[in-house]
């Protein structure tokens, strides 16, 4: 008979709960019947520890933490910044803030017991300061200039650059194959600590949105406001939908990415249609939407110009969504492997530099190697092919 598992009821429910996990998936995911597991969950029943086992890794939650006498303190939840109404935070979006949190909360422990410098830029500022001046702070500390990318994908040169300043980026869209992020419930997070400050991209969407996305929570970070944001985006000035706080990082990545400079020496055909607004926008790595919006708060258009080159530049995104989807197919069918390599989607999930902090603490013998292959979400043997992206 197999061997039943001592678990602590309460704790038992509190970890399927807090992971946004019905009854009824939860139990499928054991094959038992609902009402078994309900027996489990009240404490009238014990579990297998194989059972058990299997539950613990669907909660994403240590095997032992089923066996503790109470609840433990988790994580603190970090501070919703997110629209009015958004949708309740998933399971998805609760394990990736969970998994960077305890990412973080890792290096940070490493950092601070190896008394490394705080990072001076973490909380300079404060809402009562001038957008603008944080803007040009970024821009400098980073050693940035957005008229002046050295690619044709700028985030990648603000990824390298945020994180050779210790800011650990990373980027996701999905949790594994079955489990994927929502951009609508959750576009990025920030988490202000000045031993580990760690930025999360959901990467859903294309290039553009996801670097005004990354400014955004680097905004968070410049005045030390730790939180989940959803819906970001350039807002038109006096909007009353949005949090104070986003109201400012908004205005913050506006001004970074899309310099006053830049608009006010374009030609005067650049507003003419939607196809010289597509052309102005792609060149400083923007979306037309974030473009039209930084003009129209500048009084460079008219609100009336402004809805029209909106409707037109919305016909215009999709044709080149449209147009993007083929690539990917296109590069999906040509590639013998089937989609994106598995090691390059990991590297970009851990962030590059925590990827290389863990690989060098496990080389140097400072963490075991159970502990490794769990922040890299790669088994240890493997490390050699993770590795090998990060040079490519």
């Amino acid at each position: 008979m197999a061997e039943k598992a001592d678990i602590t009821a309460s704790v038992f429910r509190w970890a399927r709960e807090s992971a946004k996990i019905t009854e009824e998936i939860a139990a499928s995911k054991v094959a038992v019947p609902i009402e078994k597991f309900r027996e489990w969950e009240t404490g009238n029943a014990y579990p297998t520890i194989k059972q058990a086992q299997k539950l613990a890794k669907a909660y994403k939650r240590p095997f032992a933490l089923f066996f503790l006498p109470d609840i433990p303190t988790d994580f603190q939840p970090l501070q919703d910044f997110r629209k009015a109404g958004s949708k309740e935070l998933s399971t998805s979006s609760i394990f990736i803030i969970r998994e960077i949190q305890q990412k973080q909360a890792w290096i940070r422990d490493v950092n601070e017991e190896n008394a490394e410098t705080k990072i001076n830029f973490i909380g300079k500022y404060s809402i009562n300061d001038n957008p603008k001046t944080v803007a040009k702070d970024i821009l400098n500390e980073l050693n940035i200039n957005p008229l002046d990318y050295k690619s044709n994908n700028p985030i990648l040169e603000w990824i390298e650059k945020a994180e050779s300043k210790g800011v650990f980026i990373s980027r996701t869209s999905f949790i594994h194959s079955r489990l994927k992020l929502d951009s609508n419930e959750i576009q990025g997070f920030a988490i202000a600590d000045r031993y580990a400050p760690f930025v999360f991209i959901n990467s859903e969407d294309w290039n553009a949105p996801q670097l005004f996305t990354l400014v955004h929570e680097l905004a968070h970070l410049w005045i030390s406001e730790s939180g989940i944001s959803n819906e970001i985006e350039p807002t038109i000035k006096n909007s009353n939908d949005y949090n104070p706080i986003e109201l400012f990082c908004n205005e913050v990545a506006a001004n970074a990415l899309i310099p006053i400079d830049f608009i006010n020496n374009l030609d005067k055909d650049a507003f003419d249609n939607a196809n010289e607004v597509f052309k102005n926008a792609k060149s400083i790595g923007v979306s037309s939407f974030a473009f039209l919006v930084r003009a129209l708060n500048l009084n460079i258009i008219s609100l009336t110009d402004y809805k029209k080159l909106k409707h037109q530049s919305d016909i215009e995104y999709n044709e080149f969504l449209k147009r993007e989807e083929n690539k990917k197919l296109e590069q999906k069918q040509n590639k013998k492997s089937g989609g994106p390599n598995y090691y390059l989607l990991q590297l970009n999930r851990n962030s590059r530099l925590f990827t290389q902090t863990v690989i060098d603490s496990f080389r140097g013998g400072m963490i075991e190697p159970s502990l490794a292959s769990t922040l890299l979400n790669v088994k240890v043997n493997n490390f050699p092919k993770l590795e090998s992206q990060m040079y490519r």
